[in-house]
């Protein structure tokens, strides 16, 4: 698998568009990255860039913006609501894919030390790279920011990991590290007050608050002398109050280091509970760079699910009802395509452009009734079991939320769900299966004038001979998998959409079957004779079972219209 680091370093410079540009141009001027996400802010004065590559691309893109970053921003007269404490102030690197946290590290360390002694910017290591406990945490490392610098940079205690212990004045200092994947998300508020909005961002996250004596108005403190606190309902989460001038709001602004502990949602909800506790009002949020898809998916669920509403729905209907219910798109639209890290990695590839899903319903009929021999029976076997498991999951759409039917909201929309999910996997077995058949196609174009090149090449060929067995087998799979949840629309779903499940039902048979003729056409160029005889075996079953289930749908179909 292919070694992939996004790369999230933060600048001090969010109102000059002019050198803002001018340090991503270094970035894409690296052969390797991508640059995925450009995120200025004015009140901050502050700009979040995500880009990704391989190992040596990203950290080669992070050292020329670092580089270009010094030369521009004058850290001295720079200004912002945001704590810093250089020119690049944070460059977190974060593995992606096919590499390790503990590889990452050591990226971060060669970049640190190429920053440190070719810049000479005092550099300190943080995250999974920190060289000691106390300095895995940002917020500890810059404690004091920029201004403090002088005084830090001259204690023992806090000589730099890498670069000289002596304060730069125009860049400061940088901190690099390794870390998970961390979203940065802004929850706004119907006030103006900085005190007010840190009271939410108090009562959210993990650290909390100090708790004071309400006879001194003191901090209580433990037996070891340090202050006691009151943790706050959000594991994973660093949180701050602040003003932005732009808007004219105040906002929490929290970095969630660990998705999994709390999802994007909760952290909505916890801040919209604590604002209204406290008579205030969440209007919105924003999202600075990117998110993982998954965190969207998982929003949109949990809002339909407050609302008893089926969960079976497309991503994209997922991702417009998690962006309204949490007012994503309240201070600047939200696109996608660019904020979404899956989208945003896949816009602009040709290979994706090529997708034969990606085309409309005429298109994708005209690519078939071409010379062309893909897409082929076992592309369109993949689509007709899509459509199939698509009808279904609409009837347990349309039972969810049928009148006088509220109860059952949830039983619909779990089905609905797992609808969903099969459409999904068959959706893309459209194009694996016609991938496949390229595949076969350029292993016999393979040379063949010796005998190293043609062991080669018989290699190939059974290799691909054996997927393009292996896709339509999966096919049938799938396509079998539907006809349960098939059935239960017929017996149990809307009664006005029972014709729908007897089409679904042709559907799934018409992929079963045709799925089956591409496993048994490649089946005799296969040397492995043990697999093509399991595989024939198992597909002719799954044809005698797809043929009875649809007649057992059927049956009940015709006997309910007939009714």
């Amino acid at each position: 698998m292919k070694q992939l680091i996004e790369c999230v370093p933060n600048f001090s410079e969010g109102r000059d568009m002019d050198v803002i540009r001018q340090i991503t141009d270094a970035i894409e001027a690296v052969e390797g990255v991508k640059l995925l996400d450009v995120d200025p802010g004015k009140a901050t004065n502050r700009t979040v860039v995500t880009f990704v590559g391989s190992p040596e691309a990203a950290t080669e893109a992070a050292f020329q913006a670092i580089r270009k970053a010094s030369e521009l921003i004058d850290m001295s007269k720079h200004q912002g609501e945001h704590p810093r404490m250089g020119a690049t102030d944070v460059c977190p690197l974060i593995p992606v894919a096919g590499i390790s946290m503990e590889e990452t590290v050591g990226w971060a360390q060669k970049l640190g030390a190429r920053v440190g002694n070719d810049l000479n910017i005092p550099v300190y290591l943080y995250e999974a790279a920190a060289s000691r406990p106390e300095r895995r945490n940002l917020a500890v490392i810059r404690a004091g920011e920029y201004e403090a610098l002088p005084e830090k940079l001259a204690n023992p205690d806090w000589k730099p990991d890498f670069g000289p212990a002596a304060f730069n004045a125009k860049s400061g200092a940088t901190v690099i590290g390794a870390r998970d994947f961390l979203i940065a998300y802004n929850v706004n508020l119907n006030t103006t007050s900085v005190r007010r909005a840190n009271s939410v961002a108090f009562d959210v996250r993990e650290k909390g608050r100090v708790l004071n004596d309400p006879a001194t108005g003191k901090p209580v403190k433990d037996a070891g002398g340090e202050p006691v606190r009151q943790p706050g309902v959000l594991k994973g989460v660093k949180a701050i109050g602040w003003y932005i001038e732009e808007y004219s709001i105040a906002q929490i602004s929290m970095n969630i280091t660990d998705i999994n502990a709390t999802p994007l949602h909760l952290a909505f909800e916890e801040c919209h509970k604590s604002a209204d506790r406290r008579g205030m009002r969440v209007t919105g949020s924003e999202l600075v760079g990117l998110v993982p898809l998954h965190v969207m998916l998982e929003a949109g669920k949990y809002f339909l699910r407050k609302q008893r509403r089926s969960t079976g729905v497309s991503e994209s209907e997922l991702i417009k009802i998690a962006v309204k219910s949490m007012g994503l798109d309240e201070l600047a639209p939200f696109d996608p395509q660019r904020k979404i890290i899956e989208y945003n990695l896949a816009a602009g590839d040709p290979a994706q452009q090529k997708k034969l899903i990606a085309k409309d319903l005429r298109d994708f009929a005209d690519e078939t009734a071409s010379e062309s021999p893909a897409p082929g029976g076992g592309s369109i076997s993949a689509y007709v079991g899509a459509l199939g498991a698509a009808l279904a999951t609409m009837v347990a759409n349309l039972s969810s939320h049928k009148r006088g039917w509220d109860e059952r909201w949830e039983e619909f929309g779990n089905a609905a769900e797992q609808g969903q999910g099969i459409k999904d996997a068959l959706l893309r077995a459209v194009d694996e299966d016609t991938d496949a058949f390229n595949a076969i196609m350029a292993a016999f174009g393979l040379p063949k004038g010796n005998d190293e090149e043609k062991a080669a090449r018989k290699a190939a060929i059974q290799a691909a001979t054996k997927e393009a067995i292996k896709v339509p087998f999966n096919v049938m799979e799938l396509a079998a998998r539907s006809f349960s949840l098939i059935r239960q629309m017929a017996d149990t779903g809307n009664p006005n959409s029972v014709s729908d499940a007897g089409v679904a039902a042709l559907c799934a048979r018409a992929a079963v079957r045709g799925a089956f003729l591409n496993v048994k056409i490649n089946a005799p160029g296969l040397d492995d004779k043990d697999f093509t005889r399991q595989v024939l075996s198992d597909g002719a079953r799954m044809v005698a079972e797809a043929d009875e289930a649809e007649k057992t749908i059927l049956a009940i179909v015709e006997e309910k219209i007939g009714a």
